[in-house]
């Protein structure tokens, strides 16, 4: 009869070492997402209190060209920042969108411009800022008006000033 292995030389080391690739994909993977995770988050100040969101990113032509097109829902504090990377005229349309949607305009200091209220699913008509901005904040239809945002309220967020 043999003893019981009393000592480390008895564990197994290489059948250990072929997880460990996997257990660091998902360290790397944890670490990655908690530091994207801080980008994502937006947040408004108005006069009655801040205002969280956690939003998409639309910084490339094609994301901004897709924005939320075809979504069927959009959860009460998400929503899409469109960065333009420089401040300009822009307009936006609903066309392939299929739920109302308030769109903030956000100078590049991060003052709310305008708010369109509500647009309306599948509208090709354009929705203009009005003056030059480099961001626009796309939240669910009427949130702007429950939370109480308005016209020089601040945004705060990574990509905001930077």
């Amino acid at each position: 009869m043999r003893p019981p292995p009393t000592s480390l030389i008895a564990f197994n080391i290489p059948g250990a070492l072929r997880f460990m690739p996997l257990a660091v994909i998902f360290c790397l993977a944890f670490f990655v997402l908690a530091a994207c995770s801080n980008e994502n988050k937006l947040v408004v100040h108005s006069a009655n209190g801040d205002h969280n969101f956690t939003v998409e990113i639309a910084d490339t032509p094609e994301e901004r060209g897709m924005g939320l097109m075809f979504r069927e829902e959009l959860g009460p504090n998400a929503g899409m920042l469109f960065d333009f990377k420089e401040v300009r005229d822009v307009s936006f349309w609903m066309q392939n969108t299929l739920i109302p949607l308030d769109m903030i305009f956000i100078g590049e200091d991060g003052v709310v411009r305008k708010i369109h209220v509500n647009a309306r699913p599948r509208d090709t008509t354009s929705i203009p800022s009005g003056e030059p901005v480099r961001f626009v904040l796309e939240i669910p239809g009427g949130r702007s008006d429950e939370l109480g945002i308005a016209l020089g309220d601040r945004v705060d967020h990574a990509l905001i000033g930077s």
